[in-house]
């Protein structure tokens, strides 16, 4: 294989570790998403298991204010570029389930993808471990 052929095959693998790379950040980002709208499900089921609970509120820098929950009978949801929606606690515990559903599609494809990746990934190392044994074979010939 020519000198060319090989300094192709770098730059793939350069682009392929930063693609798995960003692969495995949005999957990182996904799961971080998942847990908040597993938690947020969590609260919302609790608060409807009492009719008044306390919560701290959180005003910047790591401070916070206590709080009493008098109504958990709407939720304030952000659907998005900026959007929020009034929703009764069923509705809402609806919406962050769908939205789960989504998230966790959106795993498995950047699984699948991540996968392929790394399968990829190690077919170059195979190739580049075989063009050094092949040059060190040749030169000492």
């Amino acid at each position: 294989m020519s000198e060319e052929k090989a300094q192709q095959l770098m730059q793939q693998m350069q682009m392929l570790e930063t693609y798995f790379t960003d692969l495995s950040q949005r999957e990182s980002t996904l799961y971080n998403v998942l847990r908040e709208a597993t938690a947020a499900i969590q609260s919302i089921k609790s608060l409807n298991l009492k009719s008044e609970s306390e919560a701290l509120v959180p005003v910047g820098m790591g401070s916070f204010v206590k709080t009493k929950i008098s109504s958990s009978d709407k939720i304030v949801l952000n659907i998005g570029a900026g959007i929020s929606l009034e929703k009764d606690s069923t509705s809402a515990i609806n919406y962050l389930e769908a939205r789960i559903k989504e998230i966790e599609v959106a795993i498995q494809d950047t699984s699948a993808k991540k996968h392929d990746a790394a399968t990829q990934l190690e077919q170059g190392r195979n190739q580049i471990n075989q063009l050094i044994h092949q040059d060190s074979q040749t030169r000492s010939d």
